[in-house]
């Protein structure tokens, strides 16, 4: 009974480590430079599920980027909810574009769509 008692708190702690690796990894900033880009653009397709809202922008000279935005909730907050944005509409993000050059990925701290401002990071946006 004590070895398949010490077997399973091995597992768990394993799965527990396992889980909290793969959540800071994605839910974390660190796969992003530090400096703010624009990217513009039309929007390809917009997800509303989680864990992050996501938007596929199609660029005139760089091909289509997938650009993430906050977690639900907190993107539906900056004012951005289902059909706020459709295929075909042009889009600004401003945020902070995958560590990795040859990936097309962007967190967005804000995104404008058709003159529309949704600021989904405010406390993250830097100005100059």
């Amino acid at each position: 009974m004590h070895v398949m008692g010490s077997k399973r708190m091995a597992i768990g702690a394993i799965l527990a480590i396992a889980l909290a690796t793969g959540a800071a990894a994605h839910h974390g900033w660190s796969w992003a430079e530090g400096e703010q880009t624009e990217l513009r653009g039309t929007i390809e397709k917009v997800t509303m599920g989680g864990p992050h809202p996501t938007l596929d922008v199609a660029t005139a000279s760089d091909g289509v980027w997938l650009v993430e935005l906050g977690n639900p909730r907190q993107t539906e907050r900056s004012g951005f909810v289902e059909g706020s944005a459709k295929k075909g509409d042009p889009v600004v993000v401003l945020g902070n574009r995958s560590l990795k050059a040859d990936e097309k990925r962007m967190k967005a701290v804000r995104i404008t769509v058709a003159a529309k401002r949704y600021d989904i990071y405010p406390e993250r946006i830097q100005t100059n």
